[in-house]
């Protein structure tokens, strides 16, 4: 078994076009999130699937690995499922999704995705693992863009939503809420038998396709971590990313 971070990479987003090649400190974001994925310590392999040249061409000239993938791909998850078939991955290797737009996914965040599935993988073939945060600012609360998870007494995800869930009914009830973070894990069987499944009516609704995982019965176990992991939407987004993002040297 060994451990592949997939990042799936559309050059056409359309709020922010050509995304993933914005410059942060001269260097392009989708670089950023490729050398801290890298860093993490249980990872073998680290590939960009996109279905832009555009893009592979940047991959590629930082020494990268890039897997073309068909364009009219329902989600990146479904991205990433044809790539993991491209790279000849077996059916017990894990592989972890990272979004192209997240240049401060911290290494230890890839690490704690992944330990559920390597402490017990008799589960792997019908779960997968995710990352939530609780939330502190509380703007994240009511704003669609960030997506918000509730979960089991054992961790596992009951259901996303953008709205703000769970919904208290009394004034006076302050209930901890958590963000999900856009980072998942699982076996290639899994995507096997995930990319098999139709799209979901709540993952259409909501534009969230891990529910579809969860309304074909499939379990998500959801890890908490100390370590967000905001994301690019818009381009007035990068000087923020800049302000955070401490510049390295090429090697």
């Amino acid at each position: 078994m060994q451990v592949v971070v997939i990042i799936p990479a559309r050059y056409g987003s359309t709020r922010f076009p050509g995304k993933p090649l914005a410059k942060i400190h001269g260097k392009p974001m989708i670089q950023h999130v490729a050398e801290r994925c890298g860093k993490a310590g249980c990872v073998a392999r680290v590939a960009v699937a996109t279905d832009d040249d555009r893009i592979r061409e940047v991959v590629e000239g930082f020494g990268g690995t890039c897997v073309m993938t068909p364009p009219e791909l329902a989600s990146g998850t479904d991205r990433v499922h044809a790539a993991a078939v491209s790279l000849g991955l077996s059916a017990g290797d894990v592989v972890v999704n990272v979004q192209g737009d997240q240049p401060l996914v911290a290494p230890g965040c890839i690490d704690e995705v992944v330990a559920p599935l390597l402490a017990d993988p008799a589960c792997a073939p019908r779960t997968m693992s995710t990352l939530a945060l609780k939330i502190v600012r509380e703007k994240e609360i009511t704003d669609p863009k960030d997506v918000k998870v509730v979960f089991s007494r054992e961790g596992f995800a009951l259901y996303f939503s953008r709205a703000a869930i769970p919904c208290p009914r009394d004034a006076d009830t302050r209930p901890d809420y958590y963000k999900h973070l856009g980072v998942y894990a699982y076996t290639v069987d899994f995507l096997d038998a995930f990319s098999a499944l139709p799209r979901g009516v709540l993952e259409d609704v909501e534009k969230l396709e891990q529910l579809r995982a969860l309304e074909h019965g499939l379990s998500i176990k959801v890890v908490v971590t100390l370590h967000d992991s905001p994301e690019v939407d818009l381009p007035e987004d990068i000087a923020w990313m800049e302000s955070n993002i401490r510049p390295t040297p090429d090697p």
